[in-house]
């Protein structure tokens, strides 16, 4: 884990022993993962320093040496502020986990949507001058925790970990039937239903999708049973057309089969834990959201 702290708009991090010998580039490059875009800016404009002092990339650490990373510049939020109370499951200098409530759209849908996620995390940094990333999202109706980075560095490592299968999501679900399996993997691709807009099914012509699953609890005087699910991919609907194709359809999800539900009045669905690399210090997270449903 690197010691990192803030001073104005840098993260100063003290250099661990391995570092030592090696250039400021090779560290950016291999070590912080800083995108390229990204690197050739510092360069030009010479903002990555060594000890406080700007000095040519080529230059080789020594034991005890600060670099200077110019990760927290003022970047105003162009979205409009909703005054929302939010749930913050997690906050540093460099991310924030919030527990999304279901009825609302992680992100503006459209040009005139003011009403999200996104515009809400825009009131609560409104006096920060942060302008966060989502690094993934939720289905309106689906509740728990969503990964925000506070700035361009930030999410593009995030970035980079969600893509190489480095951020873990579980989900619980409620579903029907008593599952008989205490766990499973359900691998099946998944593809556009043809005769219904906005709806996925299984098929041999689809995406390749993996879902891992376990039971939690069974509920037998409800004929329901809650478990939690692993996504070893991210295809539209995943855990909702997967649970579904095996005979237990999310409870309240009508759009797969589920039967509406007098007390669950959308697809009992929930991101209840994350599993990360904070993306700057690179100390190992879990964040959980409480289960609704039980």
């Amino acid at each position: 884990m690197l010691n990192v702290k803030k001073s104005g708009p840098y993260a100063l991090i003290t250099c661990p022993p391995e570092w030592v010998g090696l250039s400021i580039e090779a560290i950016l490059r291999n070590d912080l993962h800083v995108p390229k875009k990204m690197m050739h800016q510092w360069r030009m404009d010479k903002t990555v320093l060594l000890d406080g002092e700007a000095i040519s990339w080529t230059s080789k650490i020594h034991s005890s040496s600060i670099i200077y990373i110019p990760i927290y510049t003022e970047d105003l939020n162009p979205l409009v502020p909703l005054n929302l109370k939010l749930d913050i499951l997690y906050e540093d200098e460099d991310i924030i986990v919030v527990n999304k409530p279901p009825f609302l759209n992680t992100h503006p849908v459209s040009v005139d949507d003011h009403h999200s996620l996104m515009n809400a995390v825009a009131a609560y940094l409104d006096n920060e001058k942060i302008n966060p990333r989502h690094i993934h999202r939720l289905d309106k109706d689906t509740s728990g925790a969503i990964l925000l980075a506070k700035h361009a560095y930030a999410g593009a490592v995030l970035d980079r970990a969600l893509s190489n299968g480095e951020i873990k999501r579980t989900y619980a679900a409620l579903v029907e039937g008593i599952v008989k399996k205490d766990q499973d993997i359900i691998i099946a691709p998944i593809a556009k239903d043809r005769h219904t807009s906005g709806k996925m099914r299984v098929s041999t012509s689809g995406k390749h999708a993996v879902t891992k699953f376990r039971v939690l609890k069974r509920f037998k005087s409800k004929n329901q049973t809650l478990v939690v699910c692993q996504l070893e991919t991210g295809r539209t609907h995943q855990i909702r057309v997967h649970m579904s194709s095996i005979g237990h359809p999310l409870v309240a999800d009508t759009l797969y089969g589920g039967k509406k539900n007098n007390t669950i009045n959308r697809q009992a669905l929930h991101a209840y834990k994350l599993d990360f690399i904070q993306p700057i210090t690179g100390e190992r997270l879990t964040v959980e959201s409480k289960i609704p449903f039980y």
